[in-house]
C-alpha cells in the first residue's frame, strides 16, 4: 500500500510541475504584452472614449468610502458612475452619496431595484443600470475592489479594436485587515488564481472573464440576450465572457492588475467563502474543476514523505517536499510579483506553500454537497451553473 501511495504522490508531483512549468511559460509572454500597452498608455491624448462604471452594492463592506472614492478619483476625461442596491435606504448606498459629494465633477446617479426578481439579485442592478447607462462601453467592478488613478485608461485600451467585445482585469489579494486566514486567501487570488487565468488563456484563449473588474460594449450585452441571461448563476462572469466568445467577439486579459480586498477576515468566513467560489466553478466548468487537483503540488509532496518513512525512503520524502515548494515559490515570483504585482513578500515566500496545501483542501470540500450560502441565503447550485432556492 505504501508504494501505492508514494507512486501517487510522485504522478502528482509530475503533473503539477508540468503545470507549473505551463504558468511560468506563460509568463513572459504576458510581460511583454504588458510593456507594449504601457508604451501605448504613454501617448496622450490616447485612446478615452466615454465610459459608464457599473457599481452593484449590498450594505457597508469594511472600507467601502475609500474603494468607491479610487473610482471617482481616475485620471479620464469622460465617465459616469451609477450605483444600485435593492433599497434607496441600503447603508452602501448611502455610503456611495456621501462619497460622489466630494467629486460634483463626476456624474453619478443611485438606482433601487426593490425586491429582485432573480436568483442572483446583482443581476437586476445590473439590467436596471444599463438602461440608464449614457455610455455603449460598461465597465462593471465589484464593491470589494480598489483601484488606481490610471485604471480606467487601462481598461478602454483593449476597446481600441473594434473586435473586442469584453475584457477584464487580473487582480491580486490584499488583506487589509491583517490575519492568517484573510492572508491564505489573498495569496490564492494572486497566484493560484491568476496562474489558472494564464493557462487558460494559454491554451485556448480567453473564453470568460474575471468578475472583480470586467467591461462589455453595450451592443454585446445586448445581442447575447442582457444581462438577464445569468439571472439564475452563480459564476456570473465566466457566462457573460463566454457567451461574448461564443459571438466570435475577443475577450481581453488587460495588463492592469486591481487591488481585490479580501473582507473575510475570520477562518469560518473566509473557507465558507472560498468553498462556495470553488463549487461555483465545479459546477459551471465540471471537468477542468476535477483536474485542478493535479495542479497543487504540497499535498502530492506531503504524501511522499509520509509514505516513504515506512519504506526507509526519508531522503526521497524531503526531496519532494523541497521540490514541491520550490515549484510554488517559483509560481509566486513569477505570478504573484511580476505579473499582479503583489507586494507582500511574507505572502508570497511564506504562506504560498500553505496555501497551496489548503486550496486542495477546499478543492475537497468543493465536493461536499451543492448547497451554498450566499449574502445570507440558502442557494442550490445545478448542473450547469444554475442556482435555485434551497428546499
Amino acid at each position: 500500500m505504501w508504494y501505492v501511495l508514494l507512486a501517487l504522490a510522485v504522478f502528482g508531483l509530475i503533473t503539477s510541475t508540468v503545470f507549473a512549468g505551463m504558468v511560468l511559460a506563460a509568463v513572459p509572454r504576458y510581460l511583454r504584452e504588458r510593456k507594449m500597452a504601457d508604451a501605448e498608455l504613454r501617448k496622450r491624448p490616447g485612446f478615452t472614449p466615454p465610459m459608464t462604471l457599473l457599481k452593484p452594492l449590498a450594505g457597508a463592506e469594511p472600507d467601502l468610502e475609500e474603494h468607491l472614492a479610487s473610482f471617482f478619483e481616475q485620471d479620464y476625461p469622460d465617465f459616469e458612475i451609477l450605483f444600485c442596491a435593492r433599497e434607496l435606504s441600503d447603508s452602501g448606498l448611502e455610503i456611495a452619496r456621501k462619497v460622489a459629494a466630494r467629486y460634483p465633477r463626476v456624474p453619478a446617479k443611485f438606482f433601487s431595484t426593490g425586491e429582485p426578481a432573480y436568483i442572483n439579485a446583482k443581476v437586476a442592478s445590473l439590467e436596471l443600470m444599463e438602461k440608464s447607462a449614457a455610455h455603449d462601453i460598461l465597465v462593471i467592478s465589484d464593491s470589494d475592489v480598489r483601484v488606481t488613478p490610471d485604471y480606467l485608461r487601462a481598461v478602454a485600451l483593449p476597446f481600441a479594436d473594434e473586435n473586442v467585445g469584453g475584457m477584464c482585469c487580473p487582480y491580486r489579494g490584499i488583506a487589509a485587515g491583517g490575519g492568517l486566514w484573510a492572508r491564505l486567501e489573498a495569496v490564492g487570488m494572486s497566484v493560484e488564481m491568476t496562474s489558472g487565468v494564464l493557462v487558460a488563456r494559454m491554451v485556448e484563449g480567453m473564453q470568460f472573464v474575471l468578475g472583480p473588474t470586467m467591461a462589455f460594449r453595450r451592443e454585446v450585452i445586448r445581442q447575447i440576450g442582457g444581462f438577464k441571461i445569468t439571472a439564475d448563476y452563480c459564476a456570473d462572469d465566466f457566462l457573460l465572457g463566454n457567451e461574448t466568445y461564443k459571438l466570435g467577439r475577443a475577450v481581453v486579459l488587460s495588463h492592469h492588475p486591481i487591488d481585490h480586498i479580501v473582507i473575510n477576515l475570520s477562518p469560518m468566513a473566509s473557507l465558507k467563502h472560498q468553498v462556495r467560489w470553488m463549487k461555483s466553478t465545479r459546477f459551471s466548468r465540471p471537468k477542468g474543476h476535477f483536474g485542478a487537483v493535479l495542479t497543487f503540488g504540497v499535498p502530492f509532496a506531503l504524501l511522499g514523505l509520509v509514505s516513504g518513512i515506512p519504506l526507509g525512503h526519508i531522503g526521497w520524502g524531503v526531496a519532494l517536499l523541497s521540490w514541491a515548494i520550490a515549484t510554488r515559490l517559483a509560481m509566486s515570483i513569477g505570478v504573484g510579483r511580476m505579473v499582479v504585482r503583489d507586494p507582500s513578500w511574507l505572502n508570497l515566500l511564506v504562506l504560498y506553500p500553505v496555501r497551496d496545501l489548503t486550496g486542495s483542501l477546499v478543492w475537497a470540500a468543493s465536493y461536499m454537497g451543492s448547497r451554498i450560502l450566499w449574502r445570507g441565503r440558502k442557494l442550490q447550485l445545478l448542473p450547469g451553473g444554475k442556482m435555485r432556492a434551497a428546499e
